[in-house]
């Protein structure tokens, strides 16, 4: 059975300006500690370099390398670039309102992406009463979880809007009950 359309019946045709949430700070913390890690590696590789022959920086960091299978500035080189992919991973989850659906993104594992698109004419309920979670009930009867994002009161605020304006039910919205202001919903050419 469809959705109750609202009249004329052409709430299909609105399409939400894009927008992004991205993750929140305390997921992002684990790659900044890398980070530092690393630059604190490479900090320690400069200063044994710098330090006197037969000092226990430069016996067990210069002289060592030399006869290992890999230098102390590859591998403090390696960390760096690690760390910064690590950044960038960090930085790739979130959460994409877009107009002719939504897209999010997490991390299975370490280094596994996984993409998400669900187009709106998919969602049969957008459930906000979640304690620690967005989600959409589907019409083939799954569940999908939104991952977390910096602003879920915003998150939540944009969705609410869609779902007036497109007459899909919310559990745990704050109940609008009218259609939002033309002017937020952009046609996308």
């Amino acid at each position: 059975m469809a959705r109750p359309s609202r009249p004329p019946g052409f709430d299909m045709t609105y399409r939400p300006a894009e927008t992004v949430f991205g993750p929140p700070f305390v997921v992002r913390i684990p790659s900044f500690v890398y980070l530092v890690c690393a630059l604190a590696a490479v900090l320690v590789v400069m200063m044994a370099e710098r330090s006197q022959p037969g000092s226990y920086l430069y016996v067990n960091i210069i002289e060592r390398s030399a006869q290992g299978f890999i230098s102390a500035r590859t591998v403090a080189a390696l960390l760096v670039i690690g760390a910064l992919a690590a950044i960038l991973q960090s930085g790739m989850r979130g959460v994409r309102i877009r107009g002719d659906g939504v897209e999010y993104r997490d991390m299975i594992t370490i280094g596994i992406p996984r993409v998400r698109r669900v187009k709106w004419a998919q969602i049969d309920c957008i459930v906000l009463n979640l304690p620690h979670a967005i989600a959409f009930d589907m019409w083939d009867g799954s569940r999908a979880y939104l991952p977390v994002v910096s602003d879920r009161a915003r998150l939540s605020a944009t969705l609410e809007e869609v779902a007036a304006a497109r007459a899909i039910p919310v559990r745990g919205g704050a109940g609008l009950d009218e259609i939002p202001d033309p002017g937020r919903f952009a046609e996308e050419e």
